[in-house]
């Protein structure tokens, strides 16, 4: 299945709102665990998370956006941004890419 990297910018002050939406942002992350390659928070200098940045499995881009677009984070009006792209990896190697 195709991999995709969710890069989501928060928009500036917005702490609270991150914070009151984060038990939502992670109960509807979590019914998609079986999917997720890795995922958490974009962090400043300081630590404190400014976005998030989620690597998923989904069947095509279309579903990919969907997923964004229902996000509790994205449906509360955190991100500042969001960009959805497919990814590949190349290193290190996986397993099945060095058979032979």
């Amino acid at each position: 299945m195709p991999t995709f990297a969710i890069h989501c910018i928060d928009k500036p002050m917005q702490q609270a709102l991150r914070a009151s939406t984060r038990e939502a942002h992670l109960a509807y992350v979590r019914e998609w665990m079986s999917q997720i390659v890795v995922a958490g928070p974009l962090l400043d200098e300081a630590g404190e998370p400014i976005g998030s940045m989620l690597l998923m499995e989904f069947p095509d881009y279309k579903s990919a956006v969907a997923f964004a677009a229902d996000d509790p984070y994205a449906k509360a009006g955190l991100f500042a941004r969001v960009a959805v792209t497919a990814w590949r990896q190349v290193l290190p190697p996986r397993e099945e890419d060095q058979a032979g």
